[in-house]
């Protein structure tokens, strides 16, 4: 479920909202395109405006953070079995962002640290939607591969890559969304706005209770089954050949058969 799109979904729509709150409503960083924050950190460097060079530093060193904390949540807790290592990481997502409502905008840098933070974490831990790989908070790698999915239908016209392609503007189409609807509601909530992303972050974290057959590694699972349909087919052959050698034998020790001998 966690590479299912009704997860990827939410996880995009708050990837979304999660932009458009630092940029509107923290002080105009990205709290995901961090391509954005190194563009102006650098023209701040040039010009040596070294307190706003420190406004777009410090979210890009905690989302380099972000990831290190992701790699090692799944390294520690992947083979937990009651909860699944990215509910880890998406619950503690949901506590930073919750924290973040409640800090004044004197202290945007802290609070753009602990989105981006956050953010990182969420694009390292879900990285594929339907076995294709993805992000949820920025769009340049989304459209990159919706458009080259696009570029192979139009030359093979196999519906599963029109699939593929549609699939990735569908993500991309929901992120606009999500940021759409947090700069809309910075207006009216302000610095609680980030609620609503927490509660997206929550209903997947909900739907990740949801146990598929296939789990997290379908090709083993496709294996074991053929294995096991394999094993029934012997197993029937051998039923089937002792079935017959017990009508051969009894045959042979029927009377009418001892007479003939």
């Amino acid at each position: 479920m966690s590479e299912s799109f009704p997860t990827v979904a939410f996880l995009s729509i708050s990837g979304g909202l999660q932009d458009a709150y630092t940029y509107v409503f923290r002080g105009k960083v990205f709290a995901n395109a961090q391509t954005g924050n190194i563009v102006l950190l650098s023209q701040n460097i040039c010009e040596r405006n070294w307190l706003q060079s420190a406004h777009y530093f410090v979210p890009l060193a905690a989302f380099a953070i972000g990831i290190i904390v992701a790699e090692q949540i799944r390294g520690k807790y992947q083979n937990v079995q009651n909860i699944h290592w990215r509910q880890i990481v998406l619950l503690l997502e949901m506590i930073l962002l919750f924290l973040v409502s409640f800090l004044p905008q004197s202290l945007d840098m802290l609070a753009n640290a602990l989105v981006s933070f956050s953010c990182a974490m969420q694009v390292q831990t879900f990285r594929k939607v339907n076995g294709y790989a993805f992000a949820s908070t920025m769009c340049i790698g989304n459209m990159r591969s919706g458009m080259e999915a696009l570029s192979a239908y139009i030359r093979t016209h196999d519906r599963n890559v029109l699939g593929k392609a549609l699939r990735y503007w569908e993500i991309i189409f929901l992120f606009a969304v999500g940021a759409g609807i947090g700069g809309q509601f910075v207006v009216l909530f302000g610095a609680h706005t980030i609620w609503f992303s927490c509660l997206l972050l929550l209903v997947s974290f909900c739907l990740m209770f949801i146990r598929e057959e296939m789990k997290e590694h379908p090709e083993i699972s496709v294996e074991e089954e053929t294995i096991q349909k394999d094993l029934w087919d012997i197993e029937k052959q051998i039923k089937n050949i002792g079935h017959q050698v017990g009508e051969d034998i009894s045959v042979m020790k029927s009377p009418h058969n001892k007479d003939s001998q």
